[in-house]
């Protein structure tokens, strides 16, 4: 008897163990509620997340985005004026829904000011749980 209880207990958690990682391969973010807009050299992520299930109380979100001067001319700049940047926030899950808003700010030195202007590359926002990214826009 003692045996069953332990067999039973044992299937017990492992569904519910189950359970959770099939929920959390449902984390998106919703489409129409999430865009990266730029203002000046700024750029702004407002963002939701889904899917993220009942027991997760906080989600990390990270934008971050490659950045480099280019003058009139569309000429580039050399490798040393192109910087990563990046920016994260934690945000709280409720009901299984997370949203808000993140801004990300290029600096250089020496500063790109007009006629030279910022452009952007391989911008990502990324959701992760735990250090375990689950979802990317």
């Amino acid at each position: 008897m003692r045996r069953r209880i332990i067999t039973l207990l044992a299937v017990a958690v492992l569904t519910g163990l189950t359970a959770t990682v099939a929920m959390a391969a449902s984390v998106h973010f919703i489409k129409n509620a999430t865009s990266v807009t730029r203002s000046g050299n700024t750029l702004s992520a407002d963002f939701k997340i889904s899917g993220l299930g009942l027991n997760v109380t906080t989600v990390d979100v990270a934008l971050s985005a490659d950045a480099q001067c280019v003058n009139p001319g569309s000429n580039k700049p050399k490798a040393g004026n192109k910087q990563s940047f990046s920016s994260a926030g934690t945000f709280t899950v409720r009901n299984g829904t997370a949203e808000g808003t993140l801004d990300l700010t290029a600096t250089f030195q020496p500063n790109c000011t007009p006629p030279m202007s910022v452009e952007y590359s391989n911008v990502t926002l990324t959701a992760s749980v735990d250090g375990v990214i689950v979802a990317t826009a």
